[in-house]
């Protein structure tokens, strides 16, 4: 029995270390697609356009989420050009199905290829697969490797602290931006504050401010689903 325990218990810290891990990869790469999006934005329009994809902090989830991917898949890829393929595939398809949902549950979108070279619905094109395969490679070679060798920071107790307040306001911080953008959805559609909550949401992110925070969105029907592949 009490062997037991002690591999129960060294199991269960394996999994907390793998999870810290997976989160700050999210975090890492919510950051730096944050970055990215904004020196993209000064290269091909020369102005400074800050792109959030939460209301609170320099994140786009999106990019947290293909991190996250890269680490678990990319990182078991030994050769540049698997990497490659292999992150064109899971780029386009975390792009599409986040586009999807984005639509479904919302009615926005944040991206729209639909005058670029063999895109599908405008939520894919083969452009920025291409552009996430480039950035497998890199994870591949360059980001694991740097990952790999802090990877024993998680194991300090600050660390571990910082990560549960973290942890916390992301919570909180995807929690408030799926409300807000719902809760504008529903204006729009002309439906009245129900409760102390929907007011709190009026009065705190009208549409002025999540315009300005979402400033790439753009406003389509729900109804749009249907598969088209356009060159």
């Amino acid at each position: 029995m009490k062997k037991e325990n002690v591999y129960l218990k060294e199991n269960m810290a394996k999994l907390i270390n793998w999870v810290i891990k997976i989160f700050w990869v999210f975090i890492i790469g919510s950051v730096f697609g944050f970055v990215i999006e904004m020196l993209y934005g000064l290269v091909y329009t020369r102005t400074l356009v800050i792109r959030q994809g939460l209301i609170y902090g320099p994140f786009i989830q999106v990019y947290g989420m293909g991190a996250v991917a890269y680490y678990i898949l990319i990182s078991k890829v030994k050769e540049p050009k698997t990497a490659f393929f292999c992150g064109m595939i899971m780029g386009g398809a975390l792009e599409y199905l986040t586009s999807f949902f984005q639509e479904m549950f919302f009615g926005t979108i944040s991206w729209d290829y639909s005058n670029l070279f063999l895109n599908l619905n405008g939520r894919v094109c083969l452009l920025y697969c291409v552009y996430w395969g480039i950035i497998a490679v890199m994870f591949l070679k360059i980001i694991y490797p740097a990952l790999i060798s802090i990877e024993d920071l998680i194991y300090k107790k600050s660390i571990r602290i910082i990560t549960i307040f973290f942890v916390s306001f992301m919570i909180f911080d995807i929690t408030i931006s799926c409300m807000a953008a719902d809760r504008q959805e529903a204006r729009k559609d002309g439906i009245p504050p129900q409760n102390n909550i929907d007011v709190f949401l009026d009065s705190t992110y009208p549409d002025e401010v999540l315009d300005r925070i979402y400033n790439n969105k753009k406003e389509v029907s729900k109804n749009n689903t249907d598969l088209n592949i356009e060159v």
